[in-house]
């Protein structure tokens, strides 16, 4: 089919704006239409799967498909105001009408991209555009809190929220200069922050980061807004999945930021999606990929021949995905399931029908010690049997002094500071208690959603507890698999703040999302319990004020206890897959 490349089309929105789109469509004749939305600059766009979790835009083209690159409103070359997730609803339904109505379009739209591609796929999906038939959201969220901006457990995603907006400021201020408004110098000092995201982490309070805080926009707002209140409420769009009639494929990867999210969303539109057909059609794919790198080698760990999305043919998977739901292909599916995990350890890729995986048998690790947990040098254990003695263990959480990030599903993707990364950088310290099983006999497999129920206490009214679910190998590395946080005064709920009466135990749990990971023999099972991830999450100062105002000298160390044995059961709560033939 002979396609012809329209650069910077203007598509009209219902407020007169103009957004402005690359298009490539048939020279004769119509075709099922694939749009991407992006913040980000069209132009660059390209073939920018190569090495990422989205598929190869010309390889859609060559399928048969024509694709439209929008750029979001107040980006790049359109017209408006850009303001994270606000215009995108209305946007995606206008931009999705219109393409409907072109004489090259066979009036079927699909939906892909990763981030915030993904994002305004659910915002047009919930506004039920009559012409979407089917998205393929990666790598993303339908609750702006809980990821990216925030956490599930509260704290501040402080690398990421430091970098996006340094980066979209620079684009913005770049953007003003260019219509004669704003000043040199301030494109120019947004740009050198950009340039030492880094050290923008440092700064404190974090809401008088002086370059983010000049710039002003939106990062007041969520500065101004640490709970889960009706500000976030409103970017919200758990609620409205019910308005979903589109089938859609779901893509995440374990170290990506959005993978709490990307399973909560499949498992929730599974139930609660509008129409048979979008519950039936929702589908999920999982790699051992990041937010941006899809190739499944990090310096500390790699996954083995079968992990790129290359050779897992994500791009193939997307045509099929639209051919069924655009072209109506019922039999373009056929022998595809709707889960697809790669299973770690075993380092597979791996057929499921549902998630959580039907056989999953929910599994209690106790924590127990003789009080000495601490570094991965301490006596803590991690046992199935529960403990008969009555423990804790202790460590001094001070601000002044995190531990810091080594690995996990953060942003920036940089090597050390995402991914899997050895352990053995920060459990040497005596603010990381470590609980490991004894050296493994034969494998256990962890499949699914992770968490650590804990009896805390503290001489704090307020303060963070962390968990990482480690794999040690026989070598002695200690490579992450996931992990979380919980800021204790949202132990009760996101939206309401309840302080801790200093030396009162409390039960919390600590929500450590999911993987799927096979612990081989001579391996161990870990858990690393903290109170900082720094700067992948703001500093607790402690005091149970306003966290994001406060400054350094405001800071105050918290004594914090870790209570086990038989009236304080803290554990670890494994989804464990046992299929002795599949080993």
């Amino acid at each position: 089919m002979h396609h012809i490349y329209d650069i910077d089309v203007r598509v009209p929105m219902r407020d007169g704006v103009a957004l402005a789109a690359n298009v490539w469509h048939p020279a004769e004749g119509t075709a099922p239409t694939l749009l991407v939305r992006l913040p980000y600059g069209k132009d660059v766009m390209g073939d920018v799967s190569a090495g990422t979790p989205m598929p190869s835009l010309l390889a859609l083209v060559e399928a048969g498909y024509a694709v439209v690159v929008q750029d979001c409103r107040g980006t790049h070359r359109s017209e408006g105001e850009f303001v994270p997730h606000m215009a995108d609803r209305a946007d995606g339904e206008d931009t999705v009408a219109w393409i409907a109505e072109q004489p090259w379009s066979d009036g079927t739209v699909g939906m892909y991209g990763g981030s915030y591609l993904g994002m305004v796929q659910w915002e047009t999906a919930v506004a039920g555009a009559p012409a979407l038939k089917a998205i393929a959201p990666a790598v993303t969220s339908i609750d702006n809190y809980e990821a990216p901006w925030y956490s599930a457990g509260g704290a501040l995603s402080l690398s990421l929220v430091t970098l996006w907006n340094a980066m979209m400021y620079t684009a913005d201020a770049q953007r003003s200069l260019a219509a004669g408004e704003g000043t040199l110098a301030q494109v120019q000092q947004l740009g050198q922050a950009l340039l030492s995201a880094e050290s923008l982490n440092e700064v404190l309070p974090t809401a008088e980061v002086p370059v983010l805080k000049a710039y002003g926009k939106w990062w007041d707002d969520w500065m101004a807004h640490p709970s889960h209140d009706e500000y976030w409420d409103a970017m919200e769009l758990t609620p409205e999945l019910k308005n979903v009639t589109v089938p859609a494929l779901n893509i995440g990867g374990w170290y990506d930021l959005y993978i709490g999210q990307t399973v909560r969303t499949y498992t929730t539109a599974r139930q609660k999606a509008g129409s048979a057909q979008a519950r039936e059609g929702q589908r999920l794919v999982i790699g051992p990929w990041d937010h941006l790198s899809a190739s499944g080698v990090y310096p500390d760990r790699s996954f083995g021949p079968l992990a790129s999305t290359q050779m897992m043919d994500l791009t193939g998977l997307h045509v099929k995905f639209f051919d069924r739901w655009l072209r109506g292909d019922t039999t373009a599916l056929d022998g595809v399931a709707p889960v697809k995990i790669f299973v770690m350890g075993l380092d597979q890729w791996r057929d499921e029908q549902e998630w959580p995986l039907p056989d999953t048998r929910w599994t209690d690790f106790h924590l127990t010690s003789a009080g000495h947990a601490n570094t991965a040098d301490g006596d803590g254990v991690l046992t199935t049997e529960p403990p008969a003695v009555v423990e804790r263990d202790t460590y001094l959480y001070d601000p002044r002094r995190p531990v810091p990030s080594a690995g996990g599903a953060s942003m920036p993707t940089t090597p050390g500071f995402c991914g899997p990364v050895d352990q053995r950088a920060v459990t040497s310290r005596d603010d990381v208690l470590c609980f490991a099983t004894p050296v493994l006999d034969e494998a256990v497999e962890v499949t699914g959603p992770v968490s650590l129920t804990l009896f805390v206490s503290s001489s704090a009214v307020d303060t963070d507890f962390t968990a990482k679910l480690v794999d040690v190998f026989p070598d002695g590395r200690a490579i992450n698999l996931c992990d979380g946080i919980l800021r204790a005064r949202y132990r009760g709920g996101l939206a309401t703040e309840e302080l801790m009466e200093p030396g009162t135990v409390y039960e919390i749990t600590v929500d450590m999302t999911a993987t799927s990971n096979v612990f081989l023999p001579g391996h161990r099972i870990r858990v690393d319990v903290s109170s900082s991830n720094f700067p992948r999450y703001d500093r607790n100062t402690n005091t149970g004020g306003v966290i994001a105002r406060e400054s350094e000298e405001q800071m105050i160390p918290a004594i914090n206890h870790i209570h086990h044995g038989p009236n304080h059961p803290s554990r670890l709560v494994l989804p464990i897959i046992d299929r002795k033939d599949q080993r």
